[in-house]
């Protein structure tokens, strides 16, 4: 197994506020651990973010057997203008294949954002 360090950068997202844009989705055989997401705004006035994690994972073992959904790691949180969020600070989220992190914007093309992670193959 290889642990590739990796960064994703978007200089602007999403394509169309109200729809989320991927930022990064995981490819076959390979599990990723999230180290650092952080979301700048890059408009005139507050914005406000949110992030999803996608997952449809399956067969998650134990007697609460049920296949995964989609989830929140942040909804809506605002930010100033000119400032930046840091989320997952400290924390890690470990994705699987075909899992995905979206990003959506109260106001189109107005968050930059960049994405830390380890790729495990």
């Amino acid at each position: 197994m290889a642990n590739t360090f990796k960064v994703v950068t978007f200089d602007t997202m999403p394509a169309s506020a109200g729809t989320p844009e991927a930022l990064y989705t995981v490819g076959g055989s390979t599990t990723t651990v999230i180290l650092g997401l952080i979301l700048s705004n890059i408009h005139t006035s507050q914005v406000t973010v949110s992030v999803k994690l996608v997952s449809d994972t399956s067969s998650r073992g134990g007697s609460g057997s049920t296949a995964n959904t989609t989830a929140f790691l942040l909804k809506d949180a605002p930010i100033p203008t000119g400032s930046s969020l840091e989320i997952l600070s400290g924390n890690k989220v470990v994705l699987e294949t075909t899992d995905a992190i979206q990003i959506d914007c109260s106001v189109t093309d107005k968050v930059s954002v960049a994405l830390s992670i380890m790729e495990i193959t």
